[in-house]
């Protein structure tokens, strides 16, 4: 199928859209923190009955020692260090500069994955990967202006943070692909899955966070929420991003997977009734045409 790889990569972003109201509504009652382990231990059981029932193996038994190492860097890079920068740069600077940090992910892969890979992108799949993220920085700026209330205070470990976070996703993309080569993708990202549940543990032990998981997971509400989520983002959504970079460069499908904040924007509308300015409207106009030229 011609274009495989970039109808998975905006499946990434549909899949990521609804697991962001689900996680957005569980992570209120829990905390981000807990929620961020918690997620992948669900994803992760998911993860084995689809990789038993597609594959006849329920763990990746059998992946290479190549594979092993780097899609375990994948998943420590990604989810444990990308989402940890990303938790905590809520905090410092806000939900806006957060997300208008992580839309230099798909910048930052196209230069990860040239240096790593040696991939290329042609004048049109650049020209496309520009427009695309300055839609997506100008909806998610114009929707959050509409918002109102307090605005954190830019600071320089917030920043740093928000950084680290569009960095982590980058990165993880990238190690995935270098390390998934030919292997299946719902096996590799139990690979993935796996390592950030190990990186979590670790850092749970170091800042003393396991007595506030086991309050978590009393939550039942919250942990049905989690469920939710894990299955449209750790589950599916990871799948189809892997799937994603296996098909095509590593820069074109982070460009479409950052689709997500534009793809909330009518779900929020119907969910909340959430208004969306002019701003809002035409970001995602420039995004769509983005889209378009990777399409071509």
């Amino acid at each position: 199928m011609t274009y495989a790889g970039q109808l998975a990569a905006l499946g990434t972003a549909t899949c990521w859209a609804a697991t962001a109201l689900a996680f957005d509504a569980a992570a209120r009652r829990i905390g981000a923190l807990s929620l961020s382990l918690i997620r992948l231990v669900i994803a992760f059981g998911f993860l084995c009955l689809a990789a038993w029932a597609m594959r006849g193996l329920a763990l990746p038994l059998d992946a290479s020692p190549r594979a092993w190492g780097w899609l375990g860097v994948s998943g420590l890079v990604g989810f444990t260090f990308g989402d940890f920068c990303l938790f905590r740069a809520y905090v410092l600077i806000g939900a806006r500069l957060s997300q208008l940090m992580m839309a230099l992910a798909p910048p930052l892969t196209a230069v990860i994955g040239w240096l790593l890979l040696g991939e290329t992108l042609g004048g049109r799949a650049l020209l496309g990967m520009i427009l695309t993220v300055s839609g997506i920085a100008w909806a998610v700026l114009e929707r959050n202006s509409q918002n109102g209330g307090p605005v954190p205070r830019p600071s320089f470990s917030g920043i740093a943070m928000g950084f680290g976070g569009a960095l982590g996703q980058a990165g993880g993309l990238v190690l995935s692909k270098l390390g998934m080569g030919d292997y299946d993708a719902v096996a590799a990202t139990q690979v993935r899955v796996l390592a950030g549940i190990l990186g979590y543990a670790a850092l749970f032990v170091g800042l003393h966070w396991w007595p506030r998981v086991g309050e978590a997971l009393r939550a039942r509400r919250a942990l049905g929420l989690a469920s939710l989520g894990a299955f449209f983002g750790p589950f599916l959504g990871v799948s189809l991003s892997l799937y994603a970079v296996h098909r095509i460069a590593a820069g074109i499908a982070a460009s479409l997977m950052a689709l997500t904040p534009l793809l909330l924007i009518p779900m929020v509308v119907v969910v909340r009734r959430e208004r969306v300015g002019l701003g809002g409207i035409a970001g995602a106009l420039l995004a769509v045409a983005g889209v378009v030229l990777l399409f071509l």
